[in-house]
C-alpha cells in the first residue's frame, strides 16, 4: 500500500463519497472541482493504492462506484462510511447527482450549499426515522428548495404524504420525473392545485444539461 500527502482537495473528494449514496468517478471530477477525467482519475488511483478509497463493480454497464475505507475515516473524522448500496436504487442514486450538477450548471447552486439527504438524517439524530428529501439548499434570496428524483411511482399514499410534507418544510418542491407525461408527473399536477409549490423537471433536461 503506497503513502501520499493528502492535500485539501483530497479531504474535499472523501467527504463528497460520504455524503452522497452513490459516487462514480464522473461526479468526483465535477464535485471536487478537477479541470478534467484524466486528472481525477489519476488522483482516485492514488487514494485507491493508498488505501483511502476502493472502487467497486456492481452492475453490468454501469461505471464503477466509488466508497471510503476504515483508513478515512480516520483520518478525516468522517461520520459514516461504506453506505449499503441497493441495488434496485443504483439508477436513482446517480440521478440525484446528476441532477445536483444540472442545477450548478443552470442556476449556479454551489455544492457546498447542497444539503444531501443522508446529511438530513444525520441533523434529525440516530433513531429519527422520516423521509427527507434526495437534497436541499437555499436560493433566489433564500428560499428554501427541496429536491425529489422519482422514476418509479410509489404507493399514492406515500408519495401524497411526502409532497403533503415538503410542502409543510420548504419554500419549494422540485420533482425529478422520467416524463411530464407519465403516471408520477399526474400525480404531481393533480397536487399542485392544493399545494401550489411544485414544480416538475423531466430527467431527460437534467440528461442534456450535463452533457
Amino acid at each position: 500500500m503506497s503513502q501520499i500527502r493528502l492535500v485539501e482537495r483530497d479531504y474535499a473528494i472523501l467527504r463528497e463519497i460520504d455524503r452522497w449514496r452513490v459516487t462514480q468517478g464522473r461526479h468526483i471530477r465535477e464535485l471536487a472541482g478537477f479541470d478534467g477525467q484524466r486528472a481525477c482519475d489519476r488522483r482516485l488511483r492514488k487514494l485507491i493504492e493508498a488505501g483511502y478509497i476502493k472502487r467497486t463493480k456492481i452492475l453490468y454497464g454501469v461505471a464503477g462506484i466509488y466508497s471510503n475505507t476504515n483508513k478515512a475515516k480516520k483520518i478525516v473524522s468522517l461520520p459514516n462510511t461504506g453506505h449499503k448500496i441497493r441495488l434496485e436504487h443504483i439508477k436513482h442514486d446517480i440521478a440525484v447527482i446528476d441532477t445536483a450538477i444540472y442545477f450548478k450548471r443552470k442556476y449556479g447552486v454551489k455544492y457546498n450549499e447542497i444539503t444531501t439527504e443522508i446529511e438530513l438524517h444525520r441533523q434529525d439524530g440516530f433513531g429519527v426515522r422520516k423521509h427527507r428529501p434526495d437534497f436541499v439548499f437555499r436560493h433566489d434570496g433564500g428560499k428554501t428548495i427541496c429536491v425529489e428524483i422519482e422514476l418509479t411511482l410509489k404507493s399514492k399514499e406515500r408519495f401524497e404524504r411526502n409532497i403533503r410534507n415538503n410542502f409543510s418544510e420548504y419554500d419549494m418542491q422540485i420533482w425529478v420525473v422520467p416524463s411530464k407525461e407519465s403516471k408520477i408527473a399526474d400525480v404531481l399536477k393533480r397536487n399542485r392545485k392544493k399545494y401550489e409549490n411544485i414544480r416538475i423537471i423531466e430527467m431527460e433536461e437534467v440528461e442534456k444539461n450535463n452533457e
